[in-house]
């Protein structure tokens, strides 16, 4: 069974830094589209960022120029690091990859921006 752990949530003020990471277990996260996904409070679970297996990554407009995805093949583990935070990046943030035509998601960390 594929595994996701997220980790690195935290509280930081309006313009801080988190780095979140996602250790991924029976899966090789550089042979597998990765992505970082949040859901603040009353929305909708949102993408973030996302890396193919080939190392091509996307945002979302609202983190663009902020968030950088990133992987290390040998530790087997997905990156975010979110820079210039604000206030609506807080979410519960997930990490999520897709093997078998099945979709595995991590249990989530916490990211909260005080203003």
């Amino acid at each position: 069974q594929v595994r996701l752990v997220e980790s690195g949530g935290g509280l930081v003020q309006a313009g801080g830094s988190l780095r979140l990471s996602c250790a991924a277990s029976r899966i090789i996260v550089s042979r597998n589209a990765m992505g970082w996904y949040r859901q603040a409070p009353g929305k909708q679970r949102e993408v973030v960022a996302t890396i193919t297996s080939g190392g091509n990554t996307n945002y979302a407009d609202s983190v663009k120029g902020r968030f950088t995805i990133s992987r290390d093949n040998a530790k087997n583990t997905v990156y975010l690091q979110m820079n210039s935070l604000k206030p609506v990046d807080t979410a519960v943030y997930y990490c999520k990859t897709r093997s078998y035509f099945e979709d595995f998601w991590g249990q989530g960390t916490q990211g909260t921006v005080s203003s």
